[in-house]
């Protein structure tokens, strides 16, 4: 599971012509789920996210979390985040979770974000959405689920076979 973190000042999503989220100051997160994610990649994130110090303190120094400033969270799915673009010119997504068993992670993922005691709004899963955002900092970070399993570093994940329905 792939997550794109943008510390922002405001954001928003609309679909269709009507805005049906919007948040001030906090994380915008795009999530990118692929085959064979599950509950595990699901709970590294959104520890990782809840404490991730992105936001400034009183020194300038990246030292808050969105929970320290009473932040909000703009949830977004995004499968291109799962693309390999390594060979020739148009991305391939065969990694991406198939549509109906990515909606049950995105689901969950949503709902343990917001057990986590976060402010939690999303855009709409599938849609076709236009994303409004003004990136503070610019401050942008990626954090691949799989990619702790194999690293060795931060939190570790176990080694799994085949994906847990949550």
């Amino acid at each position: 599971m792939k997550a794109l973190i943008q510390r922002v000042s405001e954001a928003s999503v609309i679909v269709n012509g009507s805005r049906v989220a919007e948040i001030a100051s906090g994380i915008l997160l795009f999530v990118g789920i692929e085959k064979g994610d599950s509950l595990r990649d699901i709970e590294y994130l959104v520890t990782k996210v809840e404490r991730l110090r992105i936001f400034e303190d009183d020194h300038g120094k990246m030292n808050r979390s969105v929970k320290d400033i009473a932040g909000s969270v703009l949830v977004v799915s995004q499968f291109t985040l799962t693309s390999d673009c390594r060979k020739g010119s148009r991305p391939s997504f065969d990694t991406a979770e198939e549509p109906g068993r990515a909606r049950e992670l995105y689901d969950a993922f949503v709902r343990m974000m917001g057990k986590s005691g976060l402010q939690v709004t999303t855009g709409q899963f599938g849609a076709y959405m236009k994303v409004d955002l003004v990136n503070d900092g610019p401050v942008t970070f990626l954090i691949d689920s799989r990619r702790a399993r194999s690293t060795g570093t931060g939190q570790r994940l176990p080694e799994e076979t085949t994906a847990a329905h949550p």
